[in-house]
């Protein structure tokens, strides 16, 4: 039965949520433990609050060394606000628009 027993890297020994660790074999037969990063929520939607698909989870941290376009969508609100709520958006607006009009042009009439 092969050794199963890993020592943990740095000072600190406890396996808390922070500081996970999983065995790992290297290619010259040795056991050593590889911290295991926590995985983020990711980025949420401004208005409804739903995760933003397109864009990584990461740390707060780590966004700052990705690329603009890793970092956002190419659309408007790109990286704050998902498709159907930027949809809902532009649709409001532009009946809004539409009803300033009509009342200009009834208000023109009578």
């Amino acid at each position: 039965m092969p050794d199963k027993r890993v020592t943990r890297v740095g000072r600190h020994p406890y396996a808390t949520r922070s500081h996970l660790t999983k065995p790992i074999k290297t290619p010259g037969g040795k056991l050593v433990s590889q911290t295991i990063v926590k995985k983020s929520k990711g980025v949420t939607c401004s208005e409804c609050g739903c995760t933003l698909s397109g864009i990584k989870h990461l740390k707060q941290s780590k966004y700052k060394s990705l690329k603009k376009r890793e970092r956002r969508v190419s659309r408007a609100y790109g990286g704050s606000a998902c498709g159907p709520c930027v949809k809902t958006r532009v649709m409001r607006a532009f009946l809004l628009e539409e009803q300033k009009a009509v009342k200009k042009l009834l208000a023109e009439r009578g």
